[in-house]
């Protein structure tokens, strides 16, 4: 009777080794991929039997009895993270635990364009697919007070980038609350090693000087020409007299043309009625916008106008500015500065 207990017992000590074994280089063999990559979610508080199912659903070709059994006999079944994953072809059901204990997720980004206004960014932000949304039911000073920032006003606080997130983990408060971080530490370098004899009083004049810059041409080796022409214009009290900050003030009453009587009614940020900078950037300037600024090139020019091929003419005089303007666009219908 012993002798047919040790045989049996043996028996089950090599067919539970045989299994261990066998599951053990299951796990280890690379899984089929439908399409070659896929892309599943796991959302908060599902348990590792429910992922199983929906990544075999995603299209990865991991038995959901075996998977879940694997992660819960190795200790992981109650660590797995919330999130969205990429799997590729050849990943096997160990490395697909391990993936998700961890929380490897995927990676999404989304760009913040130089010259965008804050409306512009959160619409971008608040459609994108990847992002947990908090913000949409939230005014502009909400938004401000949700990531921290102290200012009043929203507009041209952000650092224009491509910024890279966890999918489905990150919130879009958490994209503007790092984009305000940059911007704010940019600003200040920049500031701190300024040029000294500028007419800016704070780096928030300089952070709206630049927002004008920015708007004013997409071309680096103009923007510190574009720069001096303000600078100088402020050094004399000479009224700014830039397009972009009249439509700024415009709102959504511009139609996409600038026309003499928009020019005429005064808002905050008509820089044609009033003198000196408007109250608050008009846009999301980048780097070498704000260095244009810090480090204008100098000189005594007064006056540009662009030819209509993304470059500028600069000018001294009025006289030669107007030459200018009739040779390149008095006969678009456009006058600028």
């Amino acid at each position: 009777m012993k002798k047919i207990i040790l045989w049996l017992v043996s028996i089950a000590v090599l067919a539970a080794a045989f299994l261990a074994w066998t599951g053990w280089w299951y796990a280890q063999q690379p899984l089929v991929v439908v399409r070659g990559s896929v892309e599943f979610t796991v959302p908060r508080g599902m348990a590792m039997r429910q992922a199983a199912n929906v990544i075999w659903d995603s299209g990865v070709r991991a038995d959901p009895r075996f998977l879940s059994t694997l992660a819960r006999l190795s200790g992981r079944a109650q660590q797995i993270k919330a999130g969205t994953y990429r799997v590729n072809a050849g990943i096997t059901p160990w490395q697909l635990i391990l993936k998700l204990e961890t929380g490897d997720v995927a990676r999404g980004s989304v760009l913040l364009v130089e010259g965008w206004t804050f409306r512009q960014m959160r619409a971008t932000l608040e459609k994108h697919p990847d992002l947990l949304q908090d913000t949409k039911d939230l005014s502009d000073a909400e938004v401000l007070a949700r990531i921290g920032a102290d200012q009043k006003h929203p507009e041209g606080l952000f650092f224009p980038d491509t910024y890279v997130f966890d999918k489905q983990r990150t919130k879009a408060s958490s994209v503007l609350a790092r984009a305000h971080r940059i911007m704010q530490k940019r600003l200040d370098g920049e500031w701190e090693g300024r040029s000294q004899d500028l007419p800016l009083k704070s780096p928030y004049e300089a952070l709206i000087l630049a927002s004008i810059v920015e708007k004013e041409t997409g071309r680096n080796e103009d923007r510190t020409r574009i720069a001096n022409v303000f600078i100088n214009r402020l050094r004399v009290g000479m009224k700014l007299q830039t397009d972009p900050s009249v439509i700024y003030g415009m709102g959504e009453k511009f139609n996409g043309r600038l026309r003499r009587n928009d020019l005429e009614a005064d808002t905050p940020w008509n820089t044609y009625t009033r003198v000196g900078l408007p109250p608050t950037p008009i846009s999301m300037p980048g780097l070498s916008s704000l260095r244009a600024v810090m480090h204008p090139e100098g000189g005594d020019m007064l006056y540009f106008v662009a030819r209509g091929d993304g470059t500028s003419v600069f000018s001294r005089t009025l006289s030669e500015h107007n030459q200018a303007v009739n040779r390149y666009q008095r006969n678009k219908g456009t006058v600028k500065n």
